[in-house]
């Protein structure tokens, strides 16, 4: 096994984190319904959350009283939904330390991630331009730059797309980053957490190394409903995030857009609500952020993104974090002696105790798919594959990815520790008679 590499400045715990702060499962575990009714343990919160009681009732509460469109009537019922869905963007900037204005729905975080590729590289990227990329990161913050690539191509516009590595602590390797900046480049993407690692990355190495027009786009899919999260601190230009992996609805995400942006971006969807007026000259944009919405938005979605919202906030984030870090070192300790076990990049291979909830391993003589399945039939709920990362672009073999929150106990993980150990042991044993 390597030996850790050393801890990052950015993997390092915050010394804003309060390690007093608690999370008690058992009791959270009653605001959320699908758990009280399963016997499985769910380890797969990455890929969603479960939904919180106050978001189911979110959602029922638009459907069941008053049905309205927001944005267009004038009567009581469409005013008071168009009200409540300002009173969500509002905590929503609050929640990510940014204004009301540079605050976007969207459909989700791929969505949001296509939005910022074609709003502002189609009009923004010139010829010879360059955006830097991890091919390693999740398809939806890989293909849309590509996509954005061949698009500017039948205009004679050529858009290099130019990779950076990993490390094998899983982060984003800031010293191969800045050895391929050059004057062309107009935007670094980043995974916040990486989906598959576990690993943070801010950047914060290349504070004040940058040419401060380079613009830094973030995923933070992961990070969004796990940890403390200032777009501000990040210095991000653009940042995604995804409601259902925090809480949230499906089909429903926030794209952050500062303000200093604004004006490279074109009408995305224009369109009925979209403020976008017509002239003899084009169509003439509107302010943000109806710049980038248009037609009647997900209005339960958006409501349940309201209440995912105070439900995080009323945990608090920091015990959030501090909760799903112990269970990470919990797990990482656990699995790490497992003879044939092999944890991936991330945590488990830095001199630290830091953790965000997410480690994925393979375990030998076994596929991962076949894990997932033989796991799920003694009642642990894992993702299993290569988990969105393009396949062509150097992916992983097939991992076993686990991933906690708040409704996770530290007694689930002992529990899957010892039913993996048992079938390491059984597997082990499989390859000395052979």
């Amino acid at each position: 096994m390597r030996s850790p590499a050393p801890c990052p400045p950015s993997a390092r715990p915050s010394a804003a984190v309060d390690r007093s702060a608690v999370v008690r499962p058992a009791a959270l575990r009653a605001l959320f319904p699908a758990l009280a009714e399963a016997a499985e343990v769910y380890l797969d919160s990455a890929s969603t959350t479960q939904k919180p009681l106050p978001v189911l009732a979110a959602i029922d509460r638009y459907h069941r009283s008053r049905t309205a469109n927001a944005g267009r009537g004038t009567y009581p019922w469409a005013t008071g939904w168009t009200r409540e869905l300002r009173r969500v963007r509002e905590r929503t900037a609050a929640f990510l330390g940014a204004d009301a204005d540079e605050i976007v729905f969207t459909p989700g975080a791929t969505a949001g991630l296509n939005a910022v590729a074609l709003s502002w590289g189609l009009a923004a990227l010139q010829d010879g331009d360059e955006i830097l990329y991890s091919p390693r990161d999740h398809a939806s913050a890989v293909y849309p730059w590509q996509q954005l690539q061949a698009t500017l191509a039948r205009f004679g516009r050529r858009l290099r797309l130019v990779p950076y590595r990993v490390t094998a602590h899983g982060e984003a390797d800031t010293a191969d980053i800045l050895a391929k900046v050059t004057g062309r480049t107009r935007l670094i993407a980043v995974s916040h957490l990486h989906h598959v690692f576990g690993a943070l990355t801010t950047l914060e190495e290349l504070r004040g190394r940058l040419d401060p027009g380079i613009l830094l786009c973030f995923d933070c899919s992961q990070s969004g409903g796990h940890i403390p999260l200032d777009v501000g601190e990040l210095g991000a230009d653009f940042a995604v995030l995804s409601a259902h992996k925090m809480f949230g609805a499906t089909g429903t995400g926030v794209l952050y857009c500062r303000r200093r942006v604004h004006e490279q971006l074109t009408a995305f969807l224009p369109g009925g609500n979209s403020g976008v007026t017509g002239s003899d000259s084009g169509l003439l944009p509107a302010a943000m952020p109806e710049r980038m919405e248009g037609g009647t938005p997900n209005i339960a979605g958006i409501l349940a993104l309201g209440a995912a919202l105070e439900v995080l906030d009323d945990i608090g984030r920091a015990a959030v974090a501090e909760h799903n870090r112990v269970l990470t070192r919990q797990l990482i300790e656990g699995l790490r002696p497992l003879p044939g076990l092999e944890l991936l990049p991330g945590p488990a291979h830095a001199r630290c105790e830091a953790g965000y909830g997410i480690v994925s391993f393979t375990l030998a003589g076994i596929g991962a798919t076949d894990l997932g399945f033989v796991l799920a039939e003694l009642g642990f709920l894992v993702r299993t594959g290569a988990h969105c990362v393009p396949a062509h672009a150097g992916a992983d073999d097939d991992s076993v990815r686990v991933s906690t929150h708040v409704y996770t106990s530290a007694d689930d993980i002992d529990r899957f520790v010892r039913c993996v150990a048992t079938l390491a042991a059984e597997l082990a044993m499989t390859r000395e008679v052979r």
